[in-house]
């Protein structure tokens, strides 16, 4: 079941559709404006690491215990994960995200 990545040629938005088999016929519309004129695009991959090799690799990141101790950090991941994915961020994370850096516990959680 694979995932098809396109870009949309009228707003460059990047859209993600899940397709049940890869024979499957479907047309791609942009999430954000609606538009038919879209462009597949290559998909990145994503590489299995084991945890070893992830602290290995960040001794001081966010295997450390400090690491989510600067506010700056909480939800930094997120962000990169969207940025490399050149898909954009909604708005209801970003907020989520900036008002955990602000101090304030997410919507639904309880501290």
């Amino acid at each position: 079941m694979p995932i098809y990545e396109y870009r949309c040629q009228q707003c460059q938005g990047v859209s993600s559709f899940f397709v049940r088999s890869i024979s499957a016929a479907f047309e791609a519309t942009c999430d954000a404006c609606g538009s038919g004129d879209m462009e597949r695009r290559m998909s990145t991959f994503a590489l299995g690491k084991t945890t070893a090799a992830v602290h290995e690799a960040n001794p001081t990141g966010s295997s450390s215990r400090d690491y989510y101790r600067d506010p700056r950090n909480i939800g930094r991941h997120v962000e990169e994960t969207f940025a490399r994915h050149g898909v954009a961020m909604p708005d209801t994370v970003r907020q989520s995200i900036d008002s955990a850096r602000s101090g304030e516990a997410p919507k639904g959680i309880d501290l």
